[in-house]
Order: C-alpha cells, then structure tokens, then sequence
C-alpha cells in the first residue's frame, strides 16, 4: 500500500543517500541497524522483483563491417555456436607518392609486419620483455589455421553512391547462408560481393603445419659483426613477402601514374585479402592492430651510389594499413541449441542468445507490458504510484537496482567464459546508459577489469558454485524512469570483449528498434546462453530493486 508521509528531515535525507552509493553484491546488507541500532532504525530496507521485465531475441544480420578499431583474423569453434571464420580485406597505403628508387634498384626483402595485442608478463634470463596472448586479449582457440594472401581486385569506394550527400561507404557482414562456406563475401546496398571471386595473385601461404600467432617478441637484427644490435618488438604477425610479386607490382611502375597520388594508387592496388580457413574443422583466431604505426610493408631495397664506386645505398620503401579496413565473418550455426532469430517481442523468450561476430543479441525492456502503450508500460506506471505521492514527491528511495542474468548450465558448462563481458545501451538513442557514465572503475589498460560496478563480471549467482550469471546495475537509470519520469527506453545487451570500446555500427536496412549495435560485439568470437523473461526456471531474467521506505 502506498505510503505518505511529511517531509524526511535532512539528516534522514543525509543517510538515505548515503545507502543509495552503496553496492549490491549476492546479498543486500542492511546498514541502518549497525549504525542506529535496530532498535533506534525509522527506516528499512527492502529487496523486489519486478516481474514484468521482457527480455527477446534479436538477430544481427548485415552489420556494418568495416571502421573496427581492430580487426579479427583466423578461425574459432564456439563449443556453444560453432564455428565462425574471420578474413580481412584491406587497402595499403604508400607513405610517400613519386618515388625515385634511385640506379639499379634491386630488393633484398619484404616484410610484412602487423601487431596483436598482447601483454607483457615479464622479463626473460637477458632482461628482455616477455609477452603473453590469451583470450583476455587477443587469441582465442589452439589449433592452427590455414592462411593466405593475395592481392585484391574489387575497388573499395570510400563514398556511397546511392548518398545524396557524399556519405561514407558502409560494408555489412554476409555471414550465414552465403552461397558457398569457403568464400568470403559482404552486402552493400547495390547487393552482395564474393571477394574470393576478386583474388590476384597469391603473395604468401602458410606451410603445411598451418600458421598460429607467436607470443615471441619480434626480434630485428642492424649491423653485422662487432657493430650488430637487435631491436625487441612487441609480438606480430611478422612474414616475408615474395620480391618478385613487389618488383612487378610497383617498382616497374616507379614514374607512372601508379604511384603519382593516393586515388591513383588505390584503383591500381586495390588491397590485400587476408584469407583464413579452418584445419580439421577448427583453428584460432587472432585480434590484429591494423591500426598501429607499426603494421607496415617495407619494401627493403638498394641503389647504385652516385658518389662512389660499386657502393650500395640501403634504402626502403612503405606501406601502412591506413585505408579502408573489412572485416569479412562466416557463420556455421549448424550446432547451435536452437536456429539465432528474431524472438518474441510481446510475450518474451526463454532462452537469450547472445553471439559476437555478426551473430545475436537481447533486447531487455525493464517494464515490459504493451510496447504499443503509448511508450509507459503499466508497469512502470504502477511502480511509480508505490514511489510517489499524488503531487510526486518521493515517498520510497531507491538504492540498488539490477538486471539479473544467468547462463544456461546445460549450455555453457563446457567453455571457457572467464573474461566474457555483457554490455548494454540505450537501443532508442544508441548510447551508453547513464549508469556507465558514473561508474568510476574505468581501466583503459585491462578491459576486462573495467566498468565493474555497472557491468559486473561473470560470477556464481547462488550458493551453487556452478550457476554463474551477471549483475548489470541500472540503479541511477531506473531512478531516472521512476522519480524524472523519463522515458522507459528498451536496453541492447550484447556480449563484449571490449567494454571501454562503445562505438556503434550500423544495421542496413533495420525495420525494427534496433539501427545499430556496439563495434566490439562485432569483433568478440565468443557466445553465451541466459535465461530470458518467458520461463518459470529459476534462473529467469529479473529486474531487482533495492529501496528504503520510513518505519511506521
């Protein structure tokens, strides 16, 4: 029953706000005994469980691909979802146009070098830094792939056509039911496009045994003899190219066209294609920082010297990862529980799906109801009349409020989900919800130790040491529903391996709530299984709120 009562007293107000800051962890502790005494207490503490929260099923299909932070190479076997494969299509880009390669050039090498992300863990016997990738970072699966290079032939556009005001060209995942599994493709607007059927010449392959990243640091040699030194570099994909592919490629244009600016140079070399294919039906696959300054092609070459007889001048010629960047992904879903597709809007589902790499995420509306009543659920409505009085005024405070969100044991028993993270955001306005804004736990160093008030970590759920779930708190978002009369906007739950990264990409052709998802669930290949709204388990999806009303 509703309660009114007279104004609080400030130092009443004092110690409601100091429990609204206070954390929920399992279990709520009730703070006003230990510090009045029970017996001197004029208020209490309360938990509820709002039954109405709503929680389906959204299938990412044709998200945008490219303008990733980062890009994912190689092949991964989800024990929940199977197998996806990531290649990359990008553009190189020369850090100089017009080059002189100077009398009777010749090259001695070629070396293509792009870095993962890594950490460095210590130091080895000689002092020098030692490094370690997993899957906090970067690498996901054991086995080794299958990768290929080639030169590309399908010209990437760096504006949209069909704009009428010179938008960017966007590229989106073709990522299940593609017409042949072994290639590569994406959708624009104007249709499909199969990069397999765009290849030039192959420029590298790994070996028989299959390629699989090093955690080594990259080691590089100046000098020789007594005046050598070696240079240490974080760890990278780091190979030599066939010299004869660059020859042709660009030095026998050297004083053409070719190499005159970048738009020419662009529709002459049009990329490298990145092709990754499974061994044995699985593989790993790796995060590379195409990004970084120091993913490069360095043509290393010598010229005649104009000074003196029969010398050499060392000099070198490069390229950066700078242009366009596509991240191709396929999906086999084929093992997965029940086939990613749209869910229930109305009634809810019962199981939340959610898969990174162009695969599926949640939709949660916290008060559920008719999503055609005029946008205020009755269940919003009806709480508000338990927290107000007739002219408003806040009658009950709240100091926690969290989504709950189990896995399914039967369906995620068998991976490895230590460093899955969820992330949510506002699906009506494509942002981070207020309660990221003010957690004050961001790590810019481990992601997977940052936001952990409002995003928690996975964590046992119950006193049964094998229920693991997530908290995501949303206190200050349902305090601004309840007492700001905001509007109740649905939240996007997607799974991340980045929660610092909040960039959004877009869906082409979105006809429902959600136009576009977070970048990072894009570029995470792991997959989890909650239980959603529409189920009398024990482990269905709830909205919790703490709040603290006056004693009689």
């Amino acid at each position: 029953m509703k309660k009114i009562f007279p104004a609080l007293k400030p130092s009443l107000i004092f110690a409601l706000m100091v429990l609204s800051f206070i954390a929920c962890d399992k279990d709520f502790n009730s703070i006003d005994s230990d510090v009045l005494g029970k017996s001197n207490a004029n208020f209490n503490t309360t938990k509820i469980n709002i039954e109405s929260v709503l929680g389906y099923n959204k299938k990412l299909n044709n998200t945008q691909v490219n303008g990733l932070n980062s890009n994912l190479l190689g092949v991964y076997k989800d024990p929940i979802y199977g197998l996806t494969t990531a290649s990359i299509l990008t553009q190189i880009t020369p850090v100089s146009y017009n080059p002189d390669f100077g009398d009777n050039a010749t090259i001695d090498s070629v070396v293509l070098n792009i870095p993962y992300f890594s950490r460095q863990d210590g130091v080895d016997d000689n002092g020098n830094a030692t490094y370690v990738m997993n899957e906090r970072d970067s690498l996901y699966g054991t086995e080794p792939i299958k990768l290929s290079i080639y030169r590309n032939n399908y010209f990437l556009r760096d504006f949209n056509p069909n704009s009428q005001s010179q938008e960017t060209q966007n590229y989106y995942s073709f990522a299940e039911n593609t017409p042949n599994n072994a290639e590569n493709f994406i959708v624009t607007e104007s249709g499909s496009v199969n990069f397999d059927a765009y290849k030039g010449a192959l420029i590298y392959e790994s070996d028989a045994e299959g390629f699989f990243p090093s955690n080594a640091s990259v080691i590089t040699k100046t000098g020789e003899g007594d005046e050598a030194t070696f240079n240490f570099a974080v760890p990278a994909f780091r190979v030599k190219l066939d010299t004869l592919f660059w020859r042709t490629a660009i030095f026998d244009v050297e004083g053409g066209n070719e190499l005159s600016n970048s738009n020419n140079f662009k529709n002459y070399f049009r990329g490298l294609y990145f092709k990754a294919e499974a061994i044995n039906d699985d593989g790993n696959m790796i995060l590379l920082d195409l990004s970084s300054s120091s993913a490069t092609i360095t043509i290393h070459y010598s010229q005649d010297s104009t000074t003196e007889d029969d010398a050499r001048i060392p000099s070198a010629y490069v390229f950066s990862f700078s242009g366009i960047k596509i991240n191709t992904l396929t999906n086999d879903f084929s093992t997965a529980p029940e086939p990613l597709v749209d869910g229930n809007r109305i009634e809810g589902d019962q199981r939340l799906y959610l898969k990174g790499t162009a695969g599926s995420m949640a939709v949660i509306d916290l008060f559920g109801g008719d999503p055609d009543n005029n946008g205020i659920p009755d269940a919003l409505e009806q709480l508000r009349s338990e927290f107000l009085d007739a002219d408003n005024n806040p009658i009950k405070l709240i100091n926690e409020a969290h989504l709950v969100l189990t896995e399914v044991p039967e369906l995620t028993g068998g991976a490895n989900h230590t460093f899955d993270r969820l992330y949510a955001y506002d699906i009506k306005n494509n942002q981070r919800i207020i309660d990221y804004e003010l957690d004050p736990t961001g790590n810019t160093t481990f992601p997977a130790s940052s936001i952990l008030i409002h995003l928690g970590v996975r964590d046992t759920l119950s006193l049964d040491p094998l229920i693991y779930g997530y908290k995501i708190r949303v206190t200050e978002h349902v305090k601004n529903l309840v007492f700001r009369d905001s509007t109740n906007t649905k939240i996007g739950l997607v799974i991340s391996n980045n929660v610092n990264y909040t960039d959004n990409v877009d869906l082409l052709n979105s006809t429902d709530d959600v136009s576009e998802v977070p970048a990072a669930t894009q570029l995470t290949t792991r997959g989890t299984v909650l239980y959603g709204s529409n189920t009398a388990e024990s482990g269905k999806l709830k909205l919790e709120i703490y709040y603290s009303e006056p004693n009689d």
